[in-house]
This record gives C-alpha cells, structure tokens and sequence, in this order.
C-alpha cells in the first residue's frame, strides 16, 4: 500500500522593496516621454509610432494587480535603465536565488516542525534559473545542511505543481520520506520593464513547501489526494533567452529575449483548458467543483481566475472560494498559487477539500488536490 503524502509546512520570502503601480507609471511615462522626444523626426515622419503612455486605471482594470515586490527598486525605476540592479556575486558566495529559498525553505521547515538533516531531497522549481549548473537545488541543499539529491526544474509558471507531483510519487514510490519544494522567482529580471502591455505583470518572490509521509509528520497538514499535468505546446508566451544566443550575432539583445506574450490568445486558450482539467481531476477521484472549498490559483490575472471559477462553479465565485493575492505580489509565476495557499489555509477545517493549480507558458496546468487532516 502507498504511503500517504502530506504538505506540512509552507514558507513564503519576500523582498523589502516594493513598487506601487503609481511609481511604476510616473517612471514608465518619463521613459515613454524621453523616447518620443528623441524620435520626433522618426515619429513626425510616420515612419514610427509613438509610444503610448500607461496609467494605473489601464493596469487594475487590465491585471488587477495594484503593487509588486521586487528585489531591485531603483533600476526598474530609473527611465534610463529600466531593469533591476543584481550585480554578480563571487562563486563563493551564496547566489541571490538560493539567499531568497534558503529563508523561505527555514519557514517551512519550522512549520512543519523538521529540521533540514531529515529531508532527503530537494526540487528547485521556478520559471528561470540565475544559471544552468551548478544546479540551484544543490546549492540550496548545501547552504541548508540537507543530504539526499537535489535537482532543478522548469515547466514555468506551472513549475510549483509540477514540482509538487514529483515530491510527491519520490514519497510514495520510498525513494525520500521527507522532500523540499522551492520556487524562487526573480521575474523583474526576464520582464520588458518598456513594454507598456507587460510591464506591470511581475514580482518577485520565493515560496517553500514540506512533502512528507503522514505517519512521519508533525504537524496535521494537508493530505495529498492527487495531482494531475498536463502539457500542450503554444507559442503564445516565450522567452528565448538561452546558452545558444551568442551564437547568433544577430539577434542579440532582441526584444524575445525577455517575456513575451499574446495576452488574448491566452485568455481565449487557457482559461477553458484550466477549468476542464481541474474538473476532469476531480471528476477522477469522485469529487466535484461544488464539493471544493477553496481553489488556490495561479495568481497572474484577475480576470482569468475568475472566469475560471465560474466555468467551474457556474457562479460567481465568493471571495474566500478563489482567494486573490496577485493585488499585493502581482504575477509571480510559479510561486503565486503558493502564496494564494500559504496565506488562505488556516481557517479550513479538517475534511475540507482544495485545488492547488497552476498555468502558464507550454502551455502547461497542473493541480493538486489536497485535504485539510
């Protein structure tokens, strides 16, 4: 018989700067003021287009994000740079990425109540990795005092889940009693901070969750009753930053070299393949949407979990049903669903049921299924 797995303890860092949509226009529209003033010929011409200017009623209404935090203030909002400042550390100092998990891995630690010699391994699961190898799992596991393996990966925005079925069957199948998932997203660096339609969708943060058996925890947690991916390829959200663009002298410094995205398309696409995968998941475990108490979702658009909802619930959701944090985070890929059931766990009682899912770029959706012990 499989063991049971649990989530025991969840940890969540963030950084101390924090940008407001007001400070994030005011910057943007001196950069989009500077530039139509250098290009005035370009522009009287008709041969260019005049950039637009953003607003905080365009950015609420379009994300319903009203603030972010990231680990950089004054770069992102300087006009003339426009991008986090993150000078690089020696390779003998702990990189930025494994500082952040390293602090939101002790919290879920400590709310699981283990200490890091009883966990076995160790995931690193986010959207990008500060670099390829060593990977920053390993780190991670050496900083912590953790023995076992460690291994880093990416499905994105969807990485957290993906991460938390892989803990999971390590668990079940007896390979590790105990795992680590850290999801440690520095967004600001991968984001067009000059891109009017993007440049308000990103934080940063890093999130941290304990797997374990349920006869070995601490703490009552919440028992894992399934997890369901899925993956269908899209071009509708790419980033193709990678080890090979030096190779091509070309197209160095192009704008897909960052996050880019055809919102619409992927409103239209995502939204209906979230809401039949999560329902089919329950579906498969004789569970339905009327029988969930809280639905934990990928936090990077208002509009699109609460369509989800609805297609799932066939009403408006209740604030408590779908709880938002991408108001106070933004989009903070991998990590948002985390955030969303670290923070809106606690008032559940025992018994009651919740999906855990994620979506993003793949496109790629996953979901747990859990229950409050």
């Amino acid at each position: 018989m499989l063991p049971i797995v649990v989530i025991s303890g969840t940890g969540l860092y963030t950084p101390p700067c924090t940008i407001t949509n007001q400070e994030l226009v005011e910057s943007y529209n001196r950069y989009v003021a500077d530039f139509n003033l250098m290009r005035a010929a370009d522009i009287a011409s008709g041969s260019l287009e005049p950039l637009q200017e953003s607003s905080v009623e365009f950015i609420e209404k379009a994300s319903g994000i009203k603030q972010r935090h990231v680990v950089d203030k004054a770069g992102v909002l300087d006009p003339k740079r426009m991008a986090p400042s993150i000078p690089e550390r020696t390779n003998d100092e702990l990189s930025l990425m494994a500082e952040m998990a390293v602090a939101a891995a002790r919290q879920a630690l400590d709310n699981a109540g283990c200490s890091p010699e009883e966990i076995d391994a160790v995931i690193c699961a986010a959207s990008n990795m500060q670099r390829p190898y060593p990977a920053i799992s390993i780190e991670i596991q050496k900083a912590l005092g953790i023995g076992g393996y460690a291994f880093d990966m990416n499905v994105a925005c969807s990485s957290a889940t993906f991460g938390i079925e892989q803990a999971a069957n390590a668990i079940k199948a007896g390979t590790a009693r105990r795992v680590l998932v850290i999801n440690p997203e520095i967004c600001s660096g991968h984001l067009d901070w000059r891109d009017r339609d993007c440049h308000f969708i990103f934080g940063d943060v890093c999130t941290a969750l304990v797997l374990e058996r349920a006869d070995l925890a601490r703490r009552p947690g919440f028992e894992v009753l399934g997890t369901k991916l899925a993956t269908q390829f899209s071009n509708n959200i790419r980033n193709n930053f990678g080890f090979l663009n030096r190779g091509d002298e070309a197209g160095i410094g192009k704008r897909d070299k960052l996050f880019v995205q055809e919102g619409r398309k992927v409103f239209k696409e995502v939204c209906p393949m979230v809401a039949e995968h999560i329902a089919g998941h329950l579906q498969g475990i004789d569970k339905n949407p009327e029988s969930v108490s809280r639905f934990w979702l990928h936090q990077a658009n208002l509009n699109m979990n609460q369509l989800i909802a609805r297609k799932l619930l066939g009403r408006d959701p209740e604030p408590a049903e779908a709880p938002v944090i991408l108001d106070q985070f933004a989009n903070t890929s991998s990590a948002g669903s985390i955030i969303a059931f670290h923070l809106h766990r606690a008032d559940l009682t025992a018994g009651e049921v919740g999906v855990i899912c994620s979506f993003g770029a793949g496109y790629s959706v996953g979901s747990v299924i859990v229950r409050k012990r």
